[in-house]
């Protein structure tokens, strides 16, 4: 019998430890050819959105997809998990809390992968929800000591530092400009929802990494020419996702500034096919859209611990 967990349980048995696994072993997966990971795909009305991710881990034998809605009522999430065996329903899961945990934890393994190991400094442009998994994955991986905030609306700025300070342990501050949070920071995170560019790329130091997680989208940009063109490495998680929605790199390959072969996957980093960064003074850059593989690896694990603790609710509809 199939599996139902709420937001509620998945906020019980998520953390970002767990997280960070999840998504390692997905990228992992993908990188040696042993996923399946089917761009996103799209479906449009006047009043709402239908967006569809689907995908499976071939060795650990499960299938799914996640479906979400976004109108001007917000949006919904919902994975659904099958056993790649029998194709049998093995749990539905609201995804909200789950997208945004395994979102951060991809820009963790990047940082893992890509920023420099000393890399204590971080300027964040965004202040919003999914900002929180984005700082607790850097703090995973990175000895994260100091956090730049910079968001449009200074009271949004002021509470996220408040709680990065209470809930990290690290000096988080409010950025007063764009400039402010880019200029000396080791590691540059873009988490909104912007269509033009968030910062100048001219800002950036020698060294820095930068986590792109916010365009996943043709008319969204958080970053410019400039960044591209910097970045030594453009590593996105899927090439052919990024090639179809990546708003971000679609300037650069437009104009044949930036080659689809030139763009490298986490996978292929964490399979160790493709070299990451070289040198110290290289600029780094990690475009993150989002894939199924990274949905579906987390789903199975907490569906395991669900099964184990006595969480969640059955549906007999997996029994048909």
């Amino acid at each position: 019998m199939a599996l139902y967990l709420t937001e509620d349980d998945v906020k019980q048995l998520l953390t970002m430890d767990l997280a960070l696994e999840a998504v390692t072993a997905a990228h992992g997966a993908h990188g040696a050819g042993r996923a399946i990971d089917i761009p996103r795909q799209r479906t449009r009305v006047p009043t709402a959105s239908l967006h569809i991710l689907q995908g499976a881990l071939l060795d650990e034998g499960v299938m799914g997809y996640k479906a979400y809605t976004v109108s001007k009522e917000g949006a919904r999430f919902l994975v659904h998990l099958f056993d790649s065996a029998s194709g049998r329903l093995l749990v539905v899961i609201e995804a909200d809390t789950l997208g945004m945990m395994r979102t951060g934890a991809a820009g963790g393994l990047a940082a893992k992968l890509l920023a420099r190991e000393d890399a204590a400094t971080v300027g964040l442009f965004g202040a919003g929800w999914q900002a929180q998994s984005q700082i607790e994955a850097l703090c995973r991986v990175r000895p994260i000591k100091r956090v730049k905030v910079y968001s449009r609306d200074p009271d949004r700025r002021r509470t996220a530092t408040a709680d990065f300070s209470r809930r990290f342990g690290i000096e988080a501050i409010p950025a007063e400009s764009p400039e402010q949070a880019a200029r000396d920071s080791d590691i540059v995170v873009t988490i909104t929802t912007s269509a033009t560019p968030v910062f100048d790329g001219a800002w950036l130091a020698e060294g820095c990494h930068v986590n792109a997680a916010g365009s996943n989208a043709l008319i969204r940009r958080e970053i410019d020419e400039t960044t591209v063109r910097r970045a030594a490495l453009v590593c996105v998680d899927s090439r052919a996702t990024a090639l179809a929605e990546a708003g971000d790199l679609l300037p650069a390959l437009e104009k044949g500034r930036l080659h689809a072969g030139q763009l490298t996957e986490l996978g292929e980093l964490v399979a160790g096919t493709r070299p990451g960064r070289r040198s110290a003074q290289e600029i780094t850059l990690f475009e993150s859209q989002g894939m199924a593989i990274q949905d579906l690896a987390l789903g199975r694990r907490l569906l395991h611990l669900a099964r184990e603790r006595g969480v969640g609710q059955d549906l007999a509809l997996g029994s048909i």
